[in-house]
């Protein structure tokens, strides 16, 4: 039996993407589903999002299980490929790639492909990450221009480095950089993430790409998903599995770190880092139980967490735990954990088993191995 459920809410992650498609209604959808669809199952949100017009993921070995499974729509490597051998397989599934180093065109050029690749040329705005650089482009782009394996025209990207705070003016001018570097280039463009999405309207070009709002999220910190009309996707469920008398001045878990500051009743809580959920969570991290929420206590183990259920507690053996989702945001437990709604949702270890249920269709959860 598995104690650690993360039940996924088909209805929601549609409901989710009109909400994308509302704020861009003129812009073709790109549905980021790398990192295992942020945690949520790579082939069933796939399956789910059948009316993204082109989906993204990271690796090259993410877009080839995509296609095993008689999946056809347009798949962009956003990482692009890193060697020789990777370009037949593009070539050969179809599959389009990011362009962001003069390495990469060197082994475009010198390929032998059966048919020209689709390619995303990523131009450096300002994340000094990945990309081209201003000064770069008018060489690359001759060469890119004049490559046999390159279907032309060439689309462009960039990536967006703070757009998730929206007071400052670097997404601005990211914008206008972008706008500046691609004005006389031919080919489609692609800008906006889910930040973008929600907060940047100039930045809603030719396609968008949406990633952590599909999945019921906010990007922005202090802001719930509620606040954008996005409902959770993901519900992290357990169980207690024990609850036990503390008398005031016992100490709870490794290292007895936490002290009962009274007589209280502790709750065991069948999940721990051994499943995903961080170590680095610290005292007073809120789990629901019973329609409340209720604090961690002492630290986090490999398969048990220990909160304080509070002196009346009437909670049993077998109760139901919600971890985050719907009832307790990802964003809260993310803020007080000290991360990003993005690492909690994609770090589940294969002990978690997703189960899924379409609330609109009355469909029967299915479980997934």
């Amino acid at each position: 039996m598995n104690t650690v459920t993360a039940s996924i809410d088909i209805d929601a992650l549609q409901h989710n993407f009109a909400v994308v498609r509302r704020h861009a209604p003129h812009s073709k959808i790109i549905a980021v589903l790398k990192a295992n669809a942020y945690g949520h199952g790579l082939l069933p949100v796939a399956h789910a999002l059948a009316q993204a017009d082109a989906y993204a993921v990271a690796r090259v070995e993410e877009a080839l299980v995509l296609r095993a499974n008689a999946i056809t729509k347009p798949i962009l490597v956003l990482g692009g490929f890193f060697s020789a051998e990777a370009l037949p397989l593009l070539a050969k599934h179809e599959l389009q790639t990011t362009l962001h180093t003069w390495e990469q065109l060197a082994l475009l050029e010198q390929a032998s492909l059966p048919a020209p690749i689709k390619v995303w040329l990523k131009l450096d705005t300002g994340m000094n990450r990945l990309g081209l650089r201003a000064e770069e482009l008018p060489a690359f782009i001759e060469r890119l221009s004049h490559c046999r394996n390159v279907v032309q025209p060439f689309h462009l990207m960039t990536h967006f480095s703070q757009s998730d705070e929206q007071d400052t003016q670097a997404t601005r001018l990211q914008i206008e950089e972008f706008n500046r570097l691609s004005a006389h280039l031919p080919g489609e463009r692609a800008m906006a993430n889910s930040a973008g999405i929600l907060a940047w309207p100039a930045s809603r070009s030719d396609w968008i790409r949406p990633g952590l709002m599909l999945y019921g999220a906010s990007p922005f910190a202090g802001q719930l998903a509620a606040d954008h009309d996005l409902r959770p996707v993901m519900t992290l469920k357990s169980q207690l599995i024990a609850t036990r008398a503390c008398a005031q001045g016992e100490a709870v878990g490794y290292g007895g770190h936490w002290v009962a500051d009274r007589n209280t009743t502790l709750g065991v809580v069948a999940a721990g880092y051994g499943d995903g959920y961080p170590r680095m969570a610290p005292e007073g991290t809120p789990m629901l139980i019973n329609g409340r929420q209720v604090p961690i206590v002492g630290r986090v183990s490999m398969d048990m967490i220990t909160v304080d259920l509070g002196p009346a507690a009437r909670d049993k053996v077998g109760d139901e735990v919600t971890l985050w989702g719907e009832g307790l945001p990802v964003e809260q437990v993310a803020e007080k954990i000290g991360t990003i709604p993005y690492e909690l949702l994609t770090r589940l270890t294969s002990r978690v088993h997703l189960t899924y249920c379409d609330k609109r269709e009355q469909m029967p959860m299915l479980k997934l191995a």
